[in-house]
């Protein structure tokens, strides 16, 4: 049974970090990863696996996101990316 594990964050990221960045820090971990965001009043969630649905989510600071992760180094992958993005 896979483990799932959220958490809500406020984006704070500088010039140098971009989301290949971010796309390469979690290539290593075999959960799933979810973000979700509020975009243009829809509700979007994308894998962030997914180049391109990082793309579609356009971060800034200050956006508010929810980070998810569903499986069994879920726990350790959310928090690579918090720390990424926080």
């Amino acid at each position: 049974m896979s483990n799932e594990f959220a958490r809500e964050i406020t984006v704070d990221i500088s010039e140098e970090q971009t989301i290949t960045g971010l796309s390469q820090l979690i290539q290593p971990y075999q959960s799933e990863i979810y973000l979700k965001k509020l975009v243009r009043g829809t509700v979007v969630e994308v894998n962030l696996k997914s180049f391109l649905g990082l793309i579609t989510l356009q971060l800034r600071n200050g956006d508010r996101l929810t980070v998810r992760a569903i499986g069994e180094d879920g726990e350790r992958a959310l928090q690579e990316v918090v720390e990424f993005l926080t």
